[in-house]
């Protein structure tokens, strides 16, 4: 039989915190690129984007 102490819970407090300082760094480094101009654009934005376009045009072929 196992029980939780005092231990496992800052364990997992720190661990929290690791995760938490981690996602706090990766939005300060896209930030920081975002900045200097190396902003992309995602593949699912340029994906919908191509679809609509795709989508709009046969629908104008057809229901023409």
């Amino acid at each position: 039989m196992t029980t939780s102490g005092p231990s496992d819970r800052s364990e997992r407090g720190t661990e929290r915190q690791n995760w938490i300082e981690r996602r706090r760094e990766k939005i300060r480094a896209e930030v920081d690129r975002n900045r200097r101009g190396e902003y992309t654009v995602p593949t699912w934005v340029l994906a919908l984007a191509l679809v609509l376009i795709v989508g709009g045009w046969l629908a104008l072929i057809f229901l023409a």
